[in-house]
């Protein structure tokens, strides 16, 4: 995280907007013991995207366990890791501390609903934390079994937000 790739000089409402998010990301920075392994700073629309590796990885585990096995990112929050009632589903859980949002903006569509096909990388919310928009991105390919969380709902770190059933592997 020491190699800058690409540096412009903004300026008006564009320079403000950046300006948050540089002292967003230094204050979030600050308060973390690892690097991240990727940053992402988006001028258009403004967009902060922080990537770690490791045991801060916090996404859902496939509960399933006749199913063949997937990568899984863990969380350190145990209701996430905990088989639900019924199995067979693996859970989206919250990144971080935030407000969760099921569409871009206020009235309007969600990302997805529930019975709705998914593609790994596709969004399918937005978590708010620290006045940061951070895009929720599918991470395999599946059916959205249920929506967990109602839209505009204070979560935990490692809240369950979203139950899918993953299409067979092969």
């Amino acid at each position: 995280m020491t190699e800058i790739i690409e540096s412009y000089v903004a300026v008006g409402p564009l320079a403000e907007a950046l300006d948050d998010v540089r002292r967003s990301a230094q204050q979030l920075l600050a308060e973390v013991t690892t690097p991240p392994k990727a940053l992402r700073i988006r001028a258009g629309d403004v967009c902060l995207e922080l990537e770690w590796t490791g045991p801060t990885d916090v996404y859902g585990v496939q509960d399933s366990s006749d199913a063949a096995p997937r990568p899984a990112r863990r969380t350190a929050d145990p209701a996430c890791d905990s088989p639900p009632a019924g199995g067979g589903h693996v859970h989206f859980c919250s990144p971080t501390v935030g407000t969760f949002y099921r569409s871009p903006q206020p009235g309007a569509v969600p990302f997805v609903a529930e019975g709705d096909q998914v593609r790994r990388g596709q969004q399918i919310g937005i978590v708010e934390a620290m006045k940061l928009m951070i895009p929720l991105e599918a991470e395999f390919d599946g059916q959205l079994a249920r929506v967990l969380v109602e839209d505009n709902t204070p979560v935990e770190f490692g809240a369950r937000l979203f139950a899918f059933v993953p299409e067979p592997a092969g």
